[in-house]
């Protein structure tokens, strides 16, 4: 009997292992997995979150880069507009000082005629001032000048040509009632030099109603 039992004990756990196995299913190779259909319907629309949300981003991200092209274009056309009239009244000035004269008081039209132009320019004004007071001075010439208008006539790497258009009234010896003219000035401006006038053209053209 002792045998028997002792038989018994030792082949009781392979029966156990057997049964252990039968329990516990075995994966085959090349098999598929089953999903409920929930799960997936669960995961699609993770999917398309994550795209819609990455959409968005790039439209977002997209909208700023061109509001900022197009912020830093309308800067750059109000800071061209803002240099264009600024170019304006810098000649349309200028035009107004050079062509105000008076015969008893040719300092101060010669410090007019070479305000804020280059040094240049400058020398070669005060040449044509004292060639101008020959004939101002023995004709006893008043000018009063009115601007009527500056307009940029071109514009190239920051030097601005203007035209500048001046009303006159003249009074002299030949005639002592005035009389009425319109002086047109070419100004040379250039930005890159602090706005300094470069170049004039028209300096003569104030002494037309003589």
């Amino acid at each position: 009997m002792s045998k028997q039992s002792a038989t018994v004990d030792i082949e009781r756990p392979e029966i156990e292992d057997e049964a252990a196995e039968r329990r516990i299913p075995k994966l085959k190779t090349g098999g598929t997995v089953s999903l409920p259909l929930s799960t997936v319907v669960l995961l699609g629309v993770v999917v398309m979150l994550l795209l819609a949300t990455a959409a968005l981003g790039w439209m977002a991200h997209q909208r700023g880069s061109d509001r900022d092209a197009a912020r830093a274009q309308v800067t750059a056309l109000h800071s061209a507009a803002d240099d264009g009239k600024h170019a304006e009244q810098v000649a349309s000035d200028y035009s107004v000082g050079a062509a105000q004269m008076d015969f008893k008081d040719l300092p101060s039209w010669s410090q007019r005629l070479t305000t804020n132009t280059s040094p240049q320019l400058a020398n070669k004004l005060k040449q044509a001032a004292s060639s101008m007071e020959q004939i101002i001075v023995p004709l006893q010439w008043v000018s009063t000048p009115t601007p009527i208008t500056a307009s940029v006539r071109s514009e190239q790497n920051g030097i601005y040509v203007v035209t500048c258009f001046v009303s006159v009234m003249t009074k002299n010896t030949q005639a002592p009632d005035g009389v009425q003219s319109t002086a047109t000035y070419t100004v040379t401006i250039d930005k890159n030099a602090g706005w300094k006038i470069t170049d004039v053209g028209g300096i003569d053209s104030a002494m037309s109603g003589k």
